[in-house]
């Protein structure tokens, strides 16, 4: 099959700047766990100059170092600005870096305001670049903005340029959802062709094509014989029409036509762990999932008409592509309809001790108990919402980093 297609969620990082939504530190490392359990190669889980991002960022590198978040790599988002790049290695322990600029014409000419010349942008990365690598960097992508809106003599000037200061990769960032599956592929394999490097897809979903200009684009790049990493987030959140939604991304390369047996996902994607990264995402950002979305909204597996519900009934492949068991759906939920004891900012000893208890985690005395019961009651406070049993857990297991991650003040 040659080479393979990898998936970089970027949830904790272009998803919760999405507007009118957020995460609490909590809910992002949480985030991290889930899609590492999911077999992602890695996470852009925030942003190193970013004070109250700080604390966050060195206890999931810290959970990370223990083993917490398996093989996936923890990345951070910086500007393409040397000063960026020595501020972040200096409040962080960071080391994979993604280093960000505008490269288009329109760029340069409405958001510079013809205060950076087209040179000035080649400057800045290979600057920034170059100062990442000297302070350390494990790894380096470069990303250029509006790339599908930049003329390709300058693309591919400007990613041969990255490519030869060091960079380990080159994000093509459809900014604007401006690029169709057509456009985006035949671009980047020239890219990938021209420049020898492997190319992340990073698509918008203005014109609500985002998952087929990321699976469109990675074909074009292993087409020209390099690697492809596509960005993603959950449940397709992002900045105005969302990114690229990670299931469908994930269901695109495996099971439509002209990718499954053909072309190679990494082989770490577990999908029978979406279901309960898909339900704790639409929980922890409010925002319910489609009842049409593909794999886990409420109707993916619905059967209504006749023709359709006989169909099923007698070969499920008349009319279901995919089993549900396969991402993880189709165990009964639990759902408390008498007397429910949960836990909150003010609660207290003994309540809190009979949630753990049906959660079957102990504590051998008061006194540990009442430093989680802290610990989660700060939870409760910063997230404004009931903490779900994984979160409990995770509280309970790693107490001295979530302690960490939930101070906002450096």
């Amino acid at each position: 099959m040659g080479n393979t297609i990898y998936i970089i969620d970027v949830t904790n990082r272009d998803g919760v700047q999405t507007a009118k939504l957020g995460l609490a530190k909590l809910e992002k490392t949480m985030v991290n766990l889930y899609v590492s359990q999911l077999g992602v190669f890695q996470s852009e889980f925030g942003f190193p100059t970013t004070r109250h991002e700080t604390n966050y960022l060195n206890a999931n590198i810290e959970l990370a170092e223990m083993g917490v978040f398996g093989t996936m790599v923890l990345s951070g988002w910086l500007r393409a600005v040397s000063e960026d790049v020595e501020l972040a290695f200096k409040m962080t322990r960071v080391r994979d870096v993604n280093l960000s600029i505008s490269t288009s014409e329109q760029m340069t000419l409405g958001k510079f305001q013809g205060k950076k010349t087209r040179e000035d942008v080649l400057n800045d990365m290979v600057a920034a670049l170059t100062r990442a690598r000297e302070l350390g960097a494990k790894t380096v992508g470069v990303n250029a903005e509006d790339a599908s809106r930049t003329d390709m003599p300058f693309l591919i000037r400007f990613a041969k340029s990255a490519r030869e200061h060091g960079a380990d990769r080159f994000r093509y960032c459809d900014t604007l959802g401006y690029d169709d599956p057509f456009t985006i592929y035949n671009r980047v394999k020239e890219l990938a062709a021209e420049t020898g490097m492997p190319i992340e897809l990073h698509c918008h979903n203005d014109l609500g094509m985002a998952v087929a200009c990321s699976v469109a684009g990675a074909k074009g790049v292993v087409d020209a014989g390099m690697d492809a990493y596509i960005n993603t987030c959950v449940n397709g959140i992002g900045e105005r029409a969302g990114n690229a939604d990670l299931l469908s991304v994930i269901l695109a390369v495996k099971k439509s036509a002209g990718f499954a047996g053909r072309y190679q996902l990494d082989p770490r994607i577990d999908l029978s762990k979406i279901w309960r990264l898909a339900k704790y995402a639409s929980y922890a950002f409010d925002v319910p999932i489609p009842i049409n979305q593909p794999g886990v909204g409420d109707n993916a597996f619905a059967h209504a008409s006749g023709i359709h519900a006989d169909g099923v009934l007698k070969d499920i492949r008349n009319y279901e592509l995919y089993d549900y068991e396969e991402l993880g759906r189709g165990d009964p939920e639990i759902i408390e309809t008498g007397r429910h004891i949960c836990v909150g900012e003010y609660s207290g000893i003994k309540g809190f001790r009979n949630v753990y208890e049906k959660l079957e985690v102990e504590f051998h005395n008061d006194e540990d108990a009442r430093e989680i019961l802290d610990l989660v009651r700060y939870a409760n406070v910063l997230k404004q919402k009931p903490l779900v049993a994984d979160e409990l857990r995770f509280i309970a297991k790693y107490p001295k980093q979530v302690k960490k991650l939930m101070t906002l003040v450096p």
